[in-house]
């Protein structure tokens, strides 16, 4: 059975009013950025709106995924593999995200780095005096609410623009 192509609209009829215009508002910065979004059925019925660099196929091209979780709540997973660019972005975050952050699981690769896959990187950053050693694939992965929506933008923002500078950097070298 052929898989159903999705668009934008799709997603965002899904997303109740609340976080509409929130939704809106990063898809902007995306598309403006230069962002591919796709936009595919989830593992749980749902759709989920995934944002990538262009020209990369695989999952480490990603930068934000919009998913509905388990019991309907909209979340926002954002891959931060230039987390460490952004420390003022980490340390301005809510209380309550930061709680997500710590409810995380901390990554294998820094007890045992045979333990994980060879391709992980894990994230290992201070957000004030508190260290964090956390599983990339769920580490930055928060509900959206009304008192995360800065956080989460301000996030969104900084590694799209880590990503974009990324960019010129692969065009000036010729990687691209």
């Amino acid at each position: 059975m052929p898989r159903a192509k999705y668009q934008f609209e799709d997603f965002i009829l899904a997303v109740t009013d609340e976080h509409k215009d929130f939704v809106r508002a990063v898809h902007g910065i995306m598309m403006q950025d230069g962002h591919k979004a796709r936009v595919q059925d989830a593992k749980n019925g749902s759709l989920k709106l995934t944002y990538s660099k262009p020209k990369i196929k695989s999952t480490s091209g990603n930068i934000a995924i919009f998913l509905f979780e388990d019991d309907g709540r909209l979340a926002v997973r954002i891959y931060g593999k230039n987390h460490k660019s952004y420390p003022d972005a980490l340390n301005g975050l809510p209380p309550h995200m930061e709680a997500q952050i710590d409810a995380r699981p901390d990554c294998k690769k820094f007890v045992d780095p045979s333990k994980c896959w060879t391709g992980c990187r894990g994230y290992d950053f201070y957000i004030g005096e508190k260290l964090y050693q956390k599983c990339m694939t769920v580490c930055f992965q928060f509900v959206v609410d009304f008192e995360s929506k800065e956080g989460l933008m301000s996030l969104v923002e900084s590694e799209s623009k880590m990503r974009g500078l990324e960019g010129c950097a692969d065009a000036a070298s010729g990687d691209i």
